[in-house]
């Protein structure tokens, strides 16, 4: 930046006629040590996006968005963690004698000029959020070395051996080991390694919605596509087809499977790494989520001596959780439980687990046929996918087996014809499911930053239409605990129908779908849409999750 183009902060807030002279004076004289740009932004009368805007436009500084730039490892080195940390700084690239470093605070001249004379470089300002510079910094500064992650006892190839003992490697394996160990201190679900045209990037689903996190230079791409594919044992030289494979690695004294998969793209395989933490997978019932009502519905379900119980929803839903946590509550050494799934995400000890593999012919309907010759008292199908496992599964329902199961379909109500439509007779369906509970999965506000507001009056109409009068709203304001975001974890909401009499008898006789939504409306049975309002007048949720993921249930 040339010398002539040295203007303050102030100087350049007043020119641009964002604060008064006034203010700014005022500010500088209480400020004490802080930097005047974070001192206007504590006192609310500038934002960091007006701020970061304001010196893009007035001194033409470019802005960058570091979660999707590849930041080069090299010119990270130049300067020391301890002063990117003190700066909210850090280098990013490196051409020729000139080094492009990241800053929330482009103006600080002495930070540049410190820069300048410890590397030898000309330095070349960029713009980026304090946020972001920190996650990257914390990205970039790693000390991978000292990261506490194993791969378990079972993984024994030759490979892995020679791969780790290669010195030039080393890096790659740590590169991969840090992301693992930051994706569950997000408690992320998924990890998603995406190629694209001139980087790879790093996405983490975290409360079912897609960051990004870092990118990398595609020099990376074929030898940590190598290092997990060594992990998961899949064959590196396969390129051109898919793959699937699983892990087991000790991260932080925990154990955590990895379900990896491959996929090839135009610019090389994309991989998703599902992060199975099993110390988080089992909840009890209390946990789920149930408000009171549908939790006294739930218990009296499962505690039935038979039936079928289906729970539906969309990939991702929660669905296993449930499923999982109903028969954790049931199990015992009195009762043989006995499951046929896939993939088996957990293991339960006292239950027997079976892995299908229909490219052996150990479909769903096989294994379920199998499972009832096995004196069953109670059993899980993962997924009624055809005809011939909901059949067979319905009739161990009517020959005296709790049956456990999962279907896709938009709603509760939406299972029964789905049912039917599957080539069931109306009076099997009628006879053997007791219970449908359907369920989505919203991101609750975070504890550490939520904060309320008087509703409007549209908001107020949208409550009272459900029967709920409210006096506040809740949202998260963003914090550094919530990345910002304003949602910390997640809940269900849910709508469970008990199939009584009345409900058969509608079925048999063809009812439209609409008037048994009717009859169970009159029953009181809260449906999706109303547990999650109730959820989010209670300030555990906002309106927008709620519409976000149940209002094709409106």
């Amino acid at each position: 930046m040339a010398a002539h183009d040295r203007r303050r902060l102030g100087d350049i807030l007043v020119d641009a006629g964002m604060l008064t002279k006034e203010e700014v004076e005022k500010t500088v004289a209480e400020k004490g040590d802080e930097k005047l740009g974070d001192a206007l932004k504590n006192r609310g009368l500038i934002t960091e996006e007006e701020l970061l805007e304001l010196l893009e436009f007035q001194l033409s500084i470019p802005r960058i968005r570091l979660n999707t730039f590849p930041v080069d490892t090299e010119a990270v080195k130049h300067v020391s963690r301890a002063f990117a940390e003190r700066n909210d700084l850090i280098p990013v690239e490196k051409s020729g004698t000139t080094l492009r470093v990241a800053m929330a605070d482009p103006i600080d001249y002495f930070a540049l000029d410190d820069i300048r004379m410890s590397s030898g470089f000309e330095v070349d300002p960029v713009i980026a959020s304090k946020m972001e510079i920190r996650e990257a910094v914390a990205a970039y500064y790693a000390d991978w070395e000292e990261a506490a992650f194993q791969v378990s006892e079972a993984e024994t190839s030759s490979s892995m051996t020679q791969i780790g003992d290669r010195e030039e490697d080393a890096p790659v394996i740590r590169m991969v080991n840090q992301m693992l160990i930051k994706g569950l201190q997000k408690e992320a679900s998924d990890i998603h390694v995406d190629p694209q045209e001139d980087k790879v990037l790093f996405r983490y689903r975290i409360d079912g919605v897609l960051h990004s996190e870092r990118a990398m230079s595609r020099e990376y791409q074929n030898a940590l596509t190598a290092r997990i594919k060594i992990m998961a044992e899949l064959n590196i030289t396969e390129t051109r087809l898919p793959q699937d494979g699983r892990v087991k690695v000790h991260v932080e004294q925990k154990q955590v499977d990895l379900r990896i998969s491959t996929m090839p793209t135009i610019f090389g395989e994309k991989i998703v790494i599902r992060i199975l933490d099993k110390e988080g997978a089992l909840k009890e019932i209390e946990d789920l989520g149930f408000n009171s009502m549908n939790l006294k519905k739930f218990r009296k379900l499962i505690e039935r001596p038979s039936g079928m119980i289906l729970i539906t929803g969309p990939t991702g839903s929660g669905k296993t959780t449930t499923l999982y946590a109903a028969l954790n509550r049931l199990n015992g050494e009195e009762v043989n439980i006995i499951t046929a799934e896939d993939p088996v995400e957990y293991q339960i000890e006292g239950i027997n687990q079976v892995q299908v593999k229909p490219e052996i012919g150990l479909t769903f309907a096989h294994t379920l046929r199998t499972i009832l010759r096995q004196d069953p008292d109670i059993v899980m199908v993962g997924e009624v996918r055809d005809s011939e496992t909901a059949e067979i599964a319905i009739r161990a329902a009517l020959t005296g087996h709790l049956v456990f199961s999962t279907i896709h379909t938009n709603s509760a109500v939406a299972t029964i014809p789905r049912l039917i439509d599957m080539g069931i007779e109306p009076y099997l369906v009628t006879s053997s499911v007791s219970g449908i509970i359907s369920q989505r999965l919203v991101r609750e506000i975070c504890s550490n930053c939520r904060t309320s507001d008087v509703p409007t009056e549209a908001v107020k109409e949208i409550f009272e239409a459900r029967g709920m009068d409210v006096e506040a709203v809740y949202y998260g304001s963003g914090c550094e605990a919530c990345n910002g975001s304003g949602y910390r974890g997640r809940l269900a909401v849910h709508e469970i129908i008990a199939v009584d009499d009345l409900v058969r008898k509608m079925i048999l006789n063809n009812a439209e779908m609409s008037a048994i939504r009717r009859y169970l409306l009159d029953q009181d049975m809260l449906f999706l849409m109303d547990d999650g309002f109730f959820k989010a007048a209670q300030g555990k949720t906002t309106l927008e999750e709620i519409y976000r993921v149940a209002a094709d249930d409106a």
